[in-house]
């Protein structure tokens, strides 16, 4: 079955073009011109992920986004965005959104994001290689770089090879998706527990920037980006506890590694 797209743009040009790119690329898409469509839509047939504008007339991309996640809806979703502040990215992060793509985009930009949230959405098989079935564009090459993964690093750094794993005064349970420091329960959202994860199966390992991109968001943002620092600062505020070591650390120009002072 086709991967199935909400594409809410209130711009007719974007949106038209929008909904063809996608179609040609294998992509079932629902095209709407607001928030208000964008939520009925998504209440009354669930896409598989979500692609919205920030600005739009009435309930705009964030509304959206903060209902869906106040409900519990974890599909996820990709805002389009002709803000270019930190402050302005770091908005829709907090509204839940998973990532971003700024206007004016690269189609390829927005395919190669899409893939990477439906490829952290798929289920793992029994061979332990995370699923591409159905996702457009995930076939041949792109389908190799998933398999075999970066170097040095072993490509099963994401895949759970049990049900719990644990480093420096961290346990998780991969299958319930629970995190503990010591007896503290944390919330964590689901990127932020997919990047503790990958830290904490290379606990004590420096991993670079692009690695973790590549990881997590299946995608280098650039040397510009602040997405990953923004992430990181989250997990920190979580993690962190007075009188107690710091858990991540930074390695200027390199990257993080999580280890006990």
């Amino acid at each position: 079955m086709p991967q199935t797209v909400l594409l809410a743009e209130d711009d007719r040009a974007i949106r038209h073009a929008l909904e063809r790119a996608l179609t040609l690329e294998g992509y079932q898409v629902t095209a709407v011109a607001d928030g208000v469509e964008a939520l009925a839509q998504a209440h009354r047939t669930p896409p598989d992920v979500l692609l919205l504008d920030v600005m739009m007339p009435g309930i705009d991309g964030l509304q959206v986004c903060r209902v869906l996640r106040a409900e519990g809806d974890r599909t996820p979703i990709l805002m389009l965005t002709a803000l270019v502040e930190t402050a302005d990215r770091i908005a829709g992060l907090d509204a839940g959104a998973d990532d971003y793509v700024v206007k004016p985009f690269d189609v390829e930009e927005v395919f190669a994001r899409l893939r990477a949230l439906l490829r952290r959405t798929s289920p793992v098989p029994a061979n332990g290689v995370p699923g591409t079935a159905g996702i457009p564009g995930s076939s041949g090459a792109a389908a190799d770089v998933l398999r075999d993964g970066p170097q040095p690093y072993s490509s099963s750094a994401f895949v759970p090879s049990d049900k719990q794993i644990a480093a420096a005064g961290l346990r998780m349970d991969l299958q319930a998706r629970r995190v503990w420091r010591d007896e503290r329960e944390l919330e964590l959202t689901r990127t932020e527990f997919e990047l503790l994860e990958l830290l904490v199966r290379n606990a004590g390992i420096v991993l670079d920037h692009s690695t973790i991109y590549d990881r997590i968001w299946g995608y280098d943002f650039g040397p510009g980006s602040k997405n990953l620092a923004v992430y990181v600062g989250y997990l920190r505020r979580k993690l962190d506890e007075p009188g107690a070591p710091q858990l991540i650390h930074t390695v200027r120009g390199v990257g993080y590694v999580l280890r006990e002072d």
